[in-house]
């Protein structure tokens, strides 16, 4: 995401659901009679983009990033048509806004100033950061995927439910007009009854984050940049990695021990919509066809197949997510539609729901002759049934104001982030996946995949180091 911000960017064009109703009238800022004070941890790409979403709305009163260079091969930003190095530019644009380099100092140092955190750090840093931040008594925002690890995903829902805290993933899908649309679309019927669901992304092989790396080992570290704490990049992981930018910034999706790679990246996008529509739980079987093993790299051209049991009425759903360059067979119901490097479709027996891109910003209804039905006779459209509001982030703050449970709550995001993470497990195993969600075990003898459901964190990245009364004991002075 380009850092193009000014003081009056906004986020724009994002139509938006609420979830249900659900209050916790005792954190609702409502009655404090001011705008909520928010720290943001993770600057780089997507922070800057996200946080940019909440000027004029938060009073922004910290942020904090591991690396703190001031120069052009960090980031360059315009702030005011101005090009600004990124130090200089996180100043001038939030000049109220405390700087730190360690989470940990930040939250114990201004612990009663903050009541809401934003999370835009790579997937192997959100646990340590959101587990503080909500042990703490924070609202949190954090970037999709929601955790590293089974265990890390249902540690932080059990924990925000324990707090009562409001939360939200950052699956910007999640809350646009054509996520609705779809959901409408399919419990009215339009397409009969589905059972087979195709979602495909061209990543790792190409996209944002990715380069379609294939080394067998980590690359040859260089010197750390002087401003870079690179053990503080590093995280929980327990292991010699040198400082490389094959890692950082921006390349790190694709290192297991650093990110979840393309599945974690599109699969909470484009995985979500269908997910959500129809209310697909947890997959009791996942398959998985991989060329390749890498357990440090995720590989290029996997396919993974989710097998969905029947639930609520609705037949078993099997769910094919396709990674680049491989493309799934194009359907024939999709006619003449070329396709596209993302995509989703989801093939009933009276039709199907169709959108291009990792994201429903379009989606339409295939065969091309029951679309041009459909949207040029008002008679044949479904009511809107789904409640819209404006963007994952202002459902967020609303959540904060009102205590009104937002529409990708941990709630909603743990479970699709499971599902995301069990793919994973497939593909860095190149071995099926039979699931017990109930008990949170493989039960196929997939002993790999078993040991990944945990992963190990050194000391200070654990959960009971990261709590306001042990995490000053690993900051470094």
């Amino acid at each position: 995401m380009p850092n193009n911000i000014t003081r009056r960017s906004f986020s724009k064009g994002l139509i938006a659901s609420a979830s249900a109703p659900f209050f916790f009238p005792n954190l609702s800022f409502g009655n404090l009679n001011r705008k909520p004070n928010l720290a943001w941890v993770g600057l780089g790409g997507q922070g800057m983009g996200n946080l940019s979403n909440f000027i004029g709305k938060c009073n922004i009163v910290a942020l904090c990033d591991v690396d703190l260079r001031n120069d052009p091969s960090r980031t360059q930003m315009r702030v005011e048509r101005e090009s600004v190095n990124f130090l200089d530019g996180c100043k001038r644009l939030y000049p109220d806004a405390r700087i730190f380099q360690d989470f940990r100092k930040m939250f114990l140092e201004m612990d009663e100033q903050i009541d809401a955190v934003g999370i835009a750090t790579h997937d192997s840093t959100h646990f340590a950061v959101a587990h503080l931040a909500l042990s703490m008594g924070k609202h949190i925002f954090v970037q999709k995927p929601l955790a590293h690890s089974i265990d890390e995903i249902r540690t932080l829902k059990a924990l925000a439910e324990k707090k009562n805290l409001i939360t939200q993933m950052g699956n910007q899908g999640h809350a646009f007009e054509g996520a609705r649309l779809v959901k409408e679309w399919y419990q009215a019927g339009l397409v009969g009854e589905v059972e087979e669901v195709i979602c495909w992304t061209n990543r790792p092989a190409k996209g944002f984050g990715f380069k379609g790396l294939s080394s067998t080992r980590f690359p040859p570290k260089v010197d750390v940049p002087h401003g870079l704490d690179w053990d503080g990049w590093l995280g929980p992981v327990d292991k010699e990695v040198g400082y490389s930018d094959d890692l950082h910034p921006f390349t790190w999706r694709a290192w297991w021990d650093f990110g979840c790679g393309g599945l974690g990246d599109i699969g909470c996008h484009t995985i979500d919509t269908p997910y959500w529509a129809m209310d697909l739980g947890f997959p009791n079987r996942v398959d998985v066809e991989v060329e390749r093993v890498d357990p440090l790299l995720t590989p290029n051209g996997s396919v993974v197949t989710y097998e969905f049991p029947a639930l609520n009425g609705r037949p078993p759903v099997r769910l094919k997510w396709y990674e680049g360059p491989t493309l799934p067979p194009k359907p024939s119901i999709m006619g003449d539609i070329e396709m596209p490097v993302d995509g989703m479709i989801m093939l009933g027996s009276k039709g199907a729901i169709y959108h291009k891109g990792m994201r429903p910003n379009s989606p339409q209804l295939l065969p091309e002759s029951k679309w041009q039905e459909y949207r040029t006779n008002p008679s044949k459209r479904v009511p809107k049934t789904l409640p819209r509001v404006k963007s994952i982030f202002d459902d967020w703050l609303n959540g904060i104001n009102t205590g009104k449970l937002p529409c990708s709550n941990f709630n909603y995001a743990a479970p699709l982030t499971e599902v995301i993470v069990l793919g994973t497990l497939a593909i860095r195993t190149g071995q099926s996946v039979v699931w017990d969600p109930k008990h949170m075990r493989v039960t196929n003898g997939n002993k790999e995949a078993a040991k990944l459901i945990k992963l190990a964190a050194r000391p200070g990245w654990r959960a009971k180091d990261l709590t306001a009364a042990n995490a000053g004991k690993y900051i470094k002075q």
